[in-house]
């Protein structure tokens, strides 16, 4: 066969087990061949969990709104913007929104997945990309990367004539480098195994959950969805005993919650830019409210970033009513894994003409949750003031204040009770801890430790002190007074009654992805098969990266060596 040929969406599975592929009849004089694969009767689905703020989201039905909030039942609630255009209109609109309608909107309990997303480009069919849950997901982030898994696991091999030739997006996974994917080593990916590989078929699925919700209420989500997908495999005449997870961000806690709830059905995992151990800038969004720009990335990185800042709230008064009450944002707080010490007071004065630096509190030093609980002290997370613009918990017993903590009790009993287990004897990471971080036996990860890319592995608080009467120390400064929050996150102190003090939250100062820092980010290490450090995205944009995408699809390969 001389003619080209062009390929057809994989053909749909009947009930029977019979498979139907659709084309278009077109004239003679039209020589492209249609080609169909015909996949393998063994079925591996790929399990696609986004990161925080990356699955669409919409009102349950009989949720009721005040009309000013704008959204009604059934209605997008939140659905990251796809584009230039949508980003200036949500932009738009979210600034427009007042503390309490943001309140309102993002109320976790009112929130469900919304399927209805945007979809890409693919060689799926749009209502096959539905059907795997594409449109849970935002695209803008995850759309070319599943489309470009679902295409490159979907054929191993292709024929010339009589010779059999390895596809060219898997000869290039075999060249890859170990340094490219910032390792030292790591076992080649031989013909045997592709061979292997081949002998399944692995539709890629995205499942999104409610990422306000505690991740163990969006593990059960997931956990539903897998079986339903194996069930409707199965139910169809195919051989399907397992999924494999691959997660991005706040999905990787999900995800390993999920597995441990069934190892059976869960044959593998590959986590991207999980934090592990948590990250501090969670403090900081709640603290301060979410950070904006940072010019040395260019201008287009300015947009981005400050439009984006501005959507999720660039105010205290903005991003608390909605986090601080929110247990999967809480989770994502650096947990008892987390070096200790990363929130840090320091001041600066002149000496003799230099600047001198002297750091007085290092905190937390023993239970973080207990430090996330103090809504007293000047460096205080949550400010109860601010919680209820809505005034929801004003006649609950512990008002506001209460509702916080219930959020913060139930991040620490995940991260102590799902995401751990018993150690085994000895010590653990936590000092003091009898307890490891759980992970599926077959594991693999990424991060990204990047200086280009700083995150925050401590938050700083910082003043500039201009001599008084006071000599600070650590305990004048830890038993300060908070006089006023100002709008850029500063926090006017008064120390001892006499002295003045601003502290302002300082810039990101760890290697990371921008969002997440190395130090927790390379957290899985140790407890997973092997950990790549990979580099030359940012956070949000890592399924984007063709490194990545050739890395998956390596990992999903090996994965597959242990199928029986």
């Amino acid at each position: 066969m001389s003619e080209p040929t062009r390929k057809l969406p994989p053909p749909t599975v009947e009930k029977d087990g019979s498979l139907v592929a659709h084309t278009v009849a077109t004239p003679k004089s039209f020589k492209v061949r249609a080609l169909v694969e015909v996949p393998p009767d063994k079925v591996v689905p790929i399990i696609f969990i986004p990161g925080m703020m990356g699955t669409n989201l919409r009102m349950r039905q009989g949720a009721v709104l005040p009309p000013e909030d704008g959204v009604k039942s059934g209605e997008t609630a939140w659905r990251p913007p796809n584009g230039k255009l949508e980003g200036v209109t949500e932009v738009w609109t979210w600034s427009r929104r007042t503390p309490a309608q943001r309140q309102d909107i993002l109320d976790g309990e009112k929130l469900e997945v919304d399927a209805s997303g945007s979809l890409p480009g693919s060689t799926l069919t749009a209502q096959q990309m539905r059907e795997q849950g594409w449109g849970e997901v935002h695209a803008d982030s995850y759309g070319s990367f599943l489309a470009s898994l679902q295409e490159n696991l979907e054929t191993t091999f292709e024929h010339a004539g009589s010779q059999r030739r390895i596809k060219e997006h898997w000869r290039v996974v075999m060249a890859c480098d170990a340094a490219r994917w910032g390792v030292r080593s790591m076992a080649p990916l031989s013909e045997a195994e592709l061979e292997k590989f081949a002998g399944y078929y692995y539709p890629v699925y995205a499942v999104g959950y409610n990422w306000l919700q505690s991740c163990a209420q969006s593990a059960d989500r997931i956990r539903k969805r897998v079986q339903e997908i194996i069930k409707h495999w199965q139910s169809v005449q195919r051989e399907c005993k397992h999924v494999i997870l691959v997660t991005h961000s706040m999905g990787g806690l999900v995800g390993r919650a999920c597995a441990k709830q069934m190892p059976g059905q869960v044959a593998g995992v590959i986590h991207g830019v999980m934090p592990a151990f948590g990250a501090p800038v969670a403090y900081r969004r709640i603290a301060c409210g979410t950070e904006g720009s940072r010019f040395e990335r260019g201008m287009s990185s300015h947009v981005n970033e400050d439009g984006f800042a501005r959507i999720a709230g660039n105010t205290a008064e903005t991003t608390t009513p909605v986090m601080a009450v929110a247990p999967g944002v809480m989770e994502l707080l650096p947990n008892q894994f987390y070096p200790p010490g990363w929130l840090v007071v320091r001041t600066v004065r002149s000496v003799n003409k230099e600047l001198e630096s002297r750091e007085l509190l290092s905190l937390p030093q023993g239970n973080p949750y207990d430090f996330y609980r103090d809504m007293d002290s000047w460096y205080r997370m949550i400010d109860p003031a601010l919680v209820d613009p809505r005034r929801r918990y004003i006649w609950r017993q512990g008002g506001a204040a209460r509702q916080a903590k219930k959020a913060v009790d139930t991040a620490e009993h995940f991260h102590s009770n799902v995401l751990a287990e018993q150690q085994a004897g000895g010590r653990q990471e936590g000092e003091g801890s009898s307890v490891k971080p759980y992970y599926h036996p077959m594991t693999y990860a990424f991060y990204e430790a990047d200086l280009a890319r700083r995150a925050f592995g401590k938050i700083r608080w910082v003043a500039q002190e201009a001599g008084g009467a006071v000599a600070l120390t650590a305990n004048n400064v830890r038993q300060a007074r908070l006089v006023k929050c100002q709008q850029d996150g500063s926090r006017d102190v008064d120390v001892d009654g006499r002295y003045r003090l601003q502290f302002r939250p300082w810039l990101q100062d760890a290697a990371g992805d921008d969002t997440v820092p190395a130090q927790s980010g390379a957290g899985p290490g140790g407890h997973v098969g092997q950990l790549f450090r990979t580099s030359g995205f940012s956070h949000q944009e890592s399924y984007q990266d063709r490194d990545v995408l050739l890395l998956t699809q390596y990992l999903i390969a090996k994965l597959a060596q242990s199928f029986t």
